[in-house]
């Protein structure tokens, strides 16, 4: 007789299902940044600064650079003085808005190791680094005057402003992170007491917009369906309308830089004559760095602005020529005086 087979006396036991939702992408977060060597809390806190960030603030010198004026001492002092003061006032940035955009932060592929996300700098700490930052900076400031106080408070009130509300608003938030580019140009020639062309504020404030935006755009590209998650105005974004916003301010960008440099050629003065081709020619390399830099955003890849520039040799090469030729220009015209 055939017996039938028995069932096993011992329980099912299912699989234990992984879990999901903050709890679990928090979890992964902290897991990940456990995995990376947790540096001493000094070392966390300057990496929380982000002074690879600081890069940007070479353009106070552009102003000064424009005047012909960079080689005086006391000129050079005021932008000395000005590029530390905006370092300092950056970096105050940085640390309110990592903590505003903590969670965010730990859900973005590479932010997420930021040391505040990753939980090497509290939030206390992060808070009470970035009002140090900030007092520092307005300390340094004003060794050069009082309007540059000014200028560097203007830039941490819009940024402040900007993480805590402005970052969800679209367009809005293009146009906050832009002036902050626009204030450092501005604030070199308000140390150095320097008059600023029209042209000068124009280029200089399109260009960052064509920044901005490209910034934006490459987000997209990488992050696809998950960029909103980590900024929230990706999500009334389209890839379309963000690419005609950094086309657009290209195009504008290169424009204004083209009539500044006529207007800088035009100079009545004929023994200077010989500035008129040097600035002239400087549209040509300034043109190929727009093209250059493009060609990044369009792939994605400009998610960094500055890790595009100082990585790229072609643009670094292409960005000497211009500064030399330009340069020359400018000095030739300065010499009248």
């Amino acid at each position: 007789m055939t017996s039938l087979p028995t069932q096993s006396a011992e329980p099912q036991v299912s699989e234990p299902q992984p879990a999901t939702g903050p709890t679990a992408a928090t979890a992964a977060v902290d897991a990940l940044a456990e995995q990376r060597k947790r540096p001493p809390l000094p070392v966390a806190l300057v990496l929380a600064a982000r002074p690879r960030q600081w890069v940007k603030n070479v353009l106070v010198l552009a102003a000064p650079l424009s005047a012909a004026k960079l080689g005086h001492a006391d000129v050079l002092r005021t932008s000395a003085i000005a590029f530390v003061a905006f370092c300092l006032a950056a970096s105050c940035i940085y640390f309110v808005n990592d903590v505003m955009d903590v969670e965010s932060d730990r859900r973005h592929p590479k932010k997420r190791f930021r040391p505040i996300a990753a939980g090497w700098v509290s939030i206390p700490q992060g808070l009470a680094a970035g009002a140090v930052c900030g007092l520092a900076g307005l300390g340094v400031a004003a060794i050069a005057n009082w309007t540059t106080v000014l200028v560097v408070a203007v830039y941490m009130a819009l940024h402040i402003v900007y993480s805590l509300w402005f970052k969800h608003v679209p367009v809005l938030d293009l146009a906050m992170v832009a002036s902050g580019f626009l204030l450092r140009a501005i604030v070199g020639g308000v140390a150095a007491n320097l008059e600023l062309s029209q042209w000068f504020l124009l280029t200089t404030g399109f260009g960052s917009l064509f920044m901005v935006a490209g910034k934006r755009y490459s987000e997209m590209v990488v992050m696809g369906e998950e960029a909103a998650a980590s900024r929230k105005s990706l999500k009334e974004y389209s890839q379309s309308y963000l690419r005609f916003v950094w086309q657009a301010a290209a195009t504008v960008t290169m424009v204004t830089y083209s009539l500044w440099a006529f207007q800088l050629a035009s100079t009545p003065d004929i023994a200077h004559k010989s500035a008129k081709p040097w600035l002239e020619v400087s549209v040509i390399p300034w043109v190929f760095i727009f093209l250059r830099y493009s060609m990044f955003i369009d792939n994605g890849k400009a998610g960094e602005p500055e890790d595009v520039v100082l990585k790229d040799r072609v643009i670094m090469g292409i960005g000497a020529v211009w500064l030399v030729v330009f340069a020359t220009g400018v000095i030739l015209v300065g010499a009248r005086g």
